[in-house]
């Protein structure tokens, strides 16, 4: 038995770095023989080592019959912070199969800011089960954080907040930690906030400072060099671009009157962070935000709209080859290579406009550098469709015996390259000037461009040199 329990250790590393922190498939079946045998006591000896993640992690990737009897057989055991890592596509049938008591436990270990989060996807009745579990006054704090907009500092902040007048010492901030109980503080806390009489945060002090610091001193004179106030109406991905700006641990929310009101911590900052960076990757490929724990139903209806407008795409640039066929129907060798022109033009459309959207999303491409940008952009596309054009115009003399074959294509591999750099970088801005997600619509612009010009330019010029 101590030796399962030493497969399932997330410090024990794995033979292989690629499976590092990963779940070992050998672990996996050994709690699932166990919930199979029923033997609670020896579940809870495997799963005592793992952290809330892990649980999370192994809750998503057994099936839907196994999850249940798991969770039934773990019981009183499982922790709320199982719940804060959950993928939102399992957490509503998660919390549907937790015993009211487990529940109650559960959720009131998390901080505000994680039953918030815990909550706000949730339907009504599963919402108010939630906050039933709730003492009165954490009800009340996620209640007016459900307040605030979605997507907002305030929905996203903490109302745990350790703060301090800024006339106090060191010694006189230690001694007021010590004294309050421990349920009064947040379960983790970097800063000391400073307020002023009408509670305006005007600096933050380190607990590192704080503890070398001698009691005498005063709080003032230990401030951080680096603060941040937060809006509570800021939206959420703003605030994570400021954390990772200005590496901030902490930063303190305020309303509307500047008075403070909650804190954000890095880990709530970089969870945002991450999901907009998921949330782009997904996007450019057209598939919404889906998980893998979605059914077929679900992930079909995401997928669909997006190979639609492929489909209408694809139509266009058919369009654009009937036009031509007289010229195909001549000299089969077109037909050959015409997909070749239009493939490296959708590559090289597709690398400039992932650097454009991630560059819209880290606000690195601004209106100052747009121009640059999209010059270089272009310049590269010129750059590349030069040394590829006198690539394919060898191929065209040497596959096909024509001269006039390879300067075609050569001309028209030029001409879709830097159409592609000019699109891919072009468009996203475009379309964020519109108030269109770039991330979402781009992909589809942009493919329908290289398509189009790029057989536009090798069947036209063929057309016009060769016959």
């Amino acid at each position: 038995m101590s030796e399962q329990i030493e497969e399932l250790d997330p410090a024990v590393a794995p033979e292989d770095e690629a499976e590092a922190y990963m779940l070992d498939r050998k672990a996996v079946s050994a709690i699932l023989e166990t919930v199979e045998a029923g033997d609670q006591a020896h579940l809870t000896q495997l799963m005592e080592p793992l952290h809330a993640a892990d649980i999370a992690d192994l809750l998503e990737q057994i099936d839907e019959a196994d999850r249940a009897a798991l969770i039934r057989l773990y019981g009183q055991e499982f922790d709320g912070e199982i719940l804060s890592e959950l993928d939102e596509s399992i957490r509503e049938e998660v919390i549907s199969i937790l015993t009211p008591q487990v529940l109650t436990q559960a959720v009131r270990e998390l901080d505000s800011d994680d039953v918030v989060d815990l909550i706000e996807d949730l339907e009504g009745d599963q919402q108010e089960t939630i906050l039933d579990a709730l003492e009165e006054t954490d009800r009340v704090a996620v209640e007016q954080a459900l307040n605030w907009p979605e997507y907002s500092a305030g929905r996203m902040m903490q109302r745990e907040v350790v703060m301090a007048p800024e006339h106090w010492t060191v010694g006189q901030a230690i001694d007021h930690l010590r004294a309050t109980a421990e349920e009064d503080l947040p379960d983790q806390f970097y800063h000391i906030v400073m307020v002023d009489p009408r509670l305006h945060p005007v600096g933050n002090v380190t607990l590192g400072k704080l503890m070398r610091s001698r009691r005498e001193t005063r709080l003032a004179d230990i401030l951080e060099e680096t603060f941040q106030i937060i809006p509570a109406m800021r939206d959420e991905g703003d605030v994570a671009y400021a954390f990772n700006q200005y590496h901030l641990i902490s930063a303190p929310v305020v309303d509307e009157e500047g008075r403070l009101i909650g804190v954000i911590t890095i880990d709530d900052a970089m969870a945002v962070l991450d999901e907009e960076h998921e949330e782009d990757i997904l996007r450019l490929a057209g598939v919404g935000e889906g998980s893998l724990s979605d059914r077929v139903a679900e992930t079909t209806k995401q997928r669909l709209p997006w190979l639609a407008v492929n489909l209408v795409t694809a139509i266009a640039a058919s369009m654009v080859i009937s036009q031509f066929e007289a010229a195909i129907a001549q000299i089969v060798a077109l037909a050959v290579l015409m997909p070749i022109v239009a493939s490296m033009g959708g590559n090289a459309g597709t690398q400039s406009l992932t650097v454009a959207v991630r560059a819209l999303a880290t606000k690195d491409l601004t209106g100052s550098n747009v121009w640059r940008v999209i010059r270089r952009e272009v310049l590269v596309g010129l750059v590349n469709g030069l040394i590829f054009a006198v690539i394919m115009g060898v191929v065209g003399v040497v596959w096909f015996g024509s001269p006039a074959l390879g300067y075609v294509i050569a001309t028209a591999m030029v001409i879709n390259l830097v159409v592609a750099g000019l699109a891919g970088t072009g468009i996203p801005i475009l379309l964020e000037r519109f108030g269109v997600d770039p991330a979402l619509a781009s992909g589809a612009f942009v493919t329908t461009v290289t398509d189009v010009v790029g057989f536009f330019a090798f069947l036209g010029l063929a057309a016009w040199v060769l016959l």
